[in-house]
């Protein structure tokens, strides 16, 4: 328990205070006395941990001093978790086979970690009935808050407690991870978060990421964080990656947002399977990602650098593209000429789902598609959020036979008149066209996101 003490004129006073978990332990009096004692409950470990501090800076304020031979950290250590280099490898290379992490919950067993029983207890709930699975679930997560220093240290057990850090659970290691501030008044260190995340045994088998608000203090820039990222050494085997996860303009304005350069992360974690980015400042570079089934980009000005990147890669395995262009005022370039690579169907054999959503040249994308060579590939077309008047309505109206195969077009949020979306309610087999916005002017049409 540390000690401090204050030693001043008639004054000899002792002052000695524990954390542990949920639970702060004061001890009081003067100095050769036993004191007294107190016991205070928090409902989290991050309250208590906050209270700890303060009433620690408290007595430092009014002159006590940590004695001499006293240890000053008031947590109790803890265990860290067994690790089995040949038997991870084993999971990483059937990471859905639930075999390797039976066998890896046998050798923990053995080294008498409590992830084996958590391993075990989330595995009765595979293909179980619905009770016995919903037991198994609550008795998962009644084991993790009970084992929160073995399985995760303080730090991490802290931003869990303080809601920086979500985490889901699977076969006893962490599957999916949500890092981000929580609010204005929150302290956490993003980038030191999520390294502290990537360097833990608990997060060897990520297979979900995703980025909130790396702070709410000035600019919400990620450089930082994905300078982390792309340095994890050992790197989790990411499927799924959104960066940028933030409510706008609640939050923050999409625009005020600087995502910075992925380029480094495309080595790093070839497997990706879905990449999402939301924000504005980002440079793509050469897009290498061969498994990547689903890429999303959502910015209120996408440049025209960008753009070209998008359009250049090439996309052996990708289901699913959705761009937003954005604003000429913010930064957004290009037009219909630069996408010709993309209409042309080149590098997307496997392309169905297609957004070209908050775009300034919607009208002339209406007059290209028809043409296109991607659109008889295509299932879902989306040209949400744009500039689209009813001279593109009727263009695609006039242009069905071509769009007939859809199983849906998005044209919500345009400029649509009633005459206009009743023109392209028969496009394709189902038509959404609602929540139309009204142009003070023929000229004022504009991007629903900017800004």
């Amino acid at each position: 328990m540390p000690r401090y003490e204050f030693t001043e004129g008639s004054s000899s006073k002792f002052w000695e205070i524990t954390l542990e978990g949920t639970t702060l332990t004061k001890r009081w009096g003067r100095i050769g006395s036993d004191g007294q004692e107190k016991v205070e409950e928090f409902d989290s470990k991050a309250e208590a941990k906050k209270a700890y501090e303060a009433q620690i800076h408290e007595k430092e304020r009014k002159g006590y001093t940590l004695a001499e031979g006293s240890d000053g950290d008031g947590e109790e250590a803890t265990a860290e978790s067994a690790v089995n280099p040949d038997l991870e490898a084993a999971i990483l290379a059937k990471p859905d086979d639930v075999k390797g992490y039976l066998a890896y919950a046998a050798w923990l067993e053995g080294e008498g970690d409590p992830r084996a029983e958590l391993i075990r207890i989330q595995h009765s709930a595979l293909d179980a009935p619905a009770a016995t699975a919903t037991a198994a679930r609550k008795k998962a997560e009644k084991f993790i808050e009970e084992h929160a220093d073995e399985l995760l240290g303080e730090s991490l057990a802290e931003a869990v407690s303080d809601e920086s850090l979500k985490l889901e659970w699977h076969l006893g290691f962490i599957r999916e991870a949500r890092v981000g501030q929580v609010d204005y008044d929150s302290v956490a260190d993003i980038p030191e978060l999520l390294g502290e995340l990537l360097a833990h045994p608990s997060a060897r088998f990520l297979s979900r990421l995703t980025i909130g608000m790396a702070s709410f203090d000035g600019e919400n820039e990620y450089d930082d964080t994905l300078e982390v990222l792309a340095k994890a050494k050992p790197a989790p085997p990411l499927r799924s990656l959104f960066i940028g996860d933030f409510e706008f303009p609640d939050e923050t304005e999409i625009s005020w947002t600087q995502v910075g350069d992925l380029k480094p992360l495309y080595k790093v974690y070839p497997q990706l399977q879905e990449l999402r980015v939301r924000g504005g400042e980002v440079d793509f570079g050469k897009i290498d990602l061969p498994e990547l089934r689903s890429f999303t980009v959502e910015t209120g000005g996408l440049h025209l650098g960008a753009v070209k990147d998008i359009v250049k890669a090439k996309w052996p395995k990708l289901e699913s593209l959705e761009i937003w262009f954005g604003q000429e005022n913010y930064g957004a370039g290009g037009g219909v000429k630069d996408l010709k690579p993309l209409l042309d169907a080149e590098g997307v054999p496997a392309l169905r789902k297609l957004g070209l959503r908050n775009a300034e040249f919607t009208d002339d994308l209406c007059a290209a598609l028809p043409k296109s060579k991607i659109l008889a590939q295509l299932q879902e077309l989306d040209l949400s959020m744009g500039t689209m008047s009813d001279e593109g309505a009727r263009t695609l109206a006039e242009n069905a036979k071509a769009f007939g195969h859809l199983k849906s077009l998005d044209v919500t949020q345009n400029f649509l008149t009633k005459e206009g979306q009743k023109a392209v309610a028969k496009v394709a087999q189902a038509v959404a066209s609602g929540n139309q916005r009204t142009p003070y002017d023929e000229e004022s049409r504009y991007a629903a996101v900017g800004e």
